[in-house]
C-alpha cells in the first residue's frame, strides 16, 4: 500500500500557499501549511512531514533562512529534505562543490555587496544558501533544492519527486 507523503508548506503569502496546495493536493500529497518560522517549526515537530518547502523571505529577510537552518541541523529533523521557494535569481554552480563555488563568487565578483546567494549544481544535485546576517557574517546552509516564484506546477512535482526519490 503506498502512503501518502506529508510536505510542510511554510510561507508568508496566501495566495502562493493556496496556489502549491491545491498543486500537491492535485499530486496526492497531504499539505500542512504555516505562516510564519514559529508556526513552520511547530507544525514540523507535530506533524512529522517527509518534506518541508520554506519560503526565502518572509516576515523579515532572515525568516526563511533561519527556519531552515532549525530545519536542516535540528537533530529531531534529520531526515527531513528541506527546499526553498524564491523568486530571487538562483546561481548554476559549474562546480561540484557548491560551497566552494559560493566562497569564489562572493570573493571574486560583484556579489560582494549581496545579502544572498541562492546556489545550485543541478548535476550533483547540490544546493544552498550563502547569506549575511544582520551583523554582516556570512553563512552557508545546505538545501535540498529550490524551487522558482512564480510556481510551474510540472517543475515543482518534478523537484518534489526527485528529493522524496519518488522518480
Amino acid at each position: 500500500m503506498k502512503t501518502t507523503k506529508k510536505i510542510l508548506l511554510v510561507d508568508d503569502d496566501v495566495d502562493v500557499i493556496s496556489v502549491v496546495e491545491t498543486i500537491l493536493e492535485n499530486e496526492g500529497y497531504q499539505v500542512i501549511t504555516a505562516c510564519n518560522k514559529e508556526e513552520g517549526i511547530e507544525k514540523a515537530r507535530t506533524e512529522k512531514p517527509d518534506l518541508a518547502i520554506l519560503d526565502v523571505m518572509m516576515t523579515n529577510q532572515f525568516d526563511g533562512f533561519e527556519l531552515a537552518e532549525t530545519l536542516v541541523k535540528g537533530k529531531e529533523f534529520k531526515n527531513m529534505p528541506v527546499m526553498m521557494q524564491t523568486s530571487i535569481e538562483i546561481f548554476e554552480a559549474d562546480d561540484d562543490d557548491v560551497v566552494k563555488f559560493a566562497h569564489y563568487y562572493r570573493q571574486n565578483m560583484s556579489s560582494k555587496e549581496l545579502d544572498v546567494l541562492l546556489i545550485q549544481d543541478y548535476a550533483a544535485q547540490k544546493a544552498g544558501v550563502d547569506y549575511k546576517d544582520s551583523n554582516g557574517k556570512i553563512h552557508w546552509l545546505s538545501v535540498d533544492g529550490f524551487i522558482r516564484k512564480p510556481v510551474s506546477a510540472k517543475t515543482l512535482i518534478s523537484s518534489i519527486k526527485r528529493v522524496l526519490k519518488e522518480e
